[in-house]
């Protein structure tokens, strides 16, 4: 019987240091997670103070945009009108459905074939 009775003062001894070293790593936890949210929060607020000063910045974008789309592209030709006329009819659609009304003037239908040469 002794020997059951110090089997039994064993296992509560030893349920006595795990119990606080699961204390101990709930509470790490518990900071770690503290730290965590912390951090998220700093960052949230660096993040709002940047966004509060942007705002200026677009407003100067804007007025920039502004003044950038008002100029000609200098590395662009200046045209009035297409240099060739012919070439428009490859960038428009059929301009009416009962004839195609292409260059040449045949006035066909279906089957246009008055882009092949």
């Amino acid at each position: 019987m002794q020997s059951g009775r110090s089997d039994s003062g064993g296992p509560v001894t030893q349920r006595t240091p795990s119990l606080a070293a699961s204390d101990t790593r709930g509470k790490h936890r518990i900071q770690a997670e503290l730290k965590r949210l912390e951090q998220e929060a700093r960052f949230l607020e660096e993040e709002l103070e940047f966004l509060e000063k942007t705002d200026k910045a677009s407003a100067a974008c804007n007025e920039i945009l502004i003044n950038v789309e008002m100029r000609p592209d200098p590395l662009l030709p200046v045209t009035n009108g297409p240099l060739n006329p012919i070439w428009d009819r490859w960038f428009e659609g059929l301009q009416d459905s009962k004839g195609c009304k292409c260059w040449k003037g045949c006035q066909c239908w279906k089957g246009c074939k008055c882009w092949i040469l």
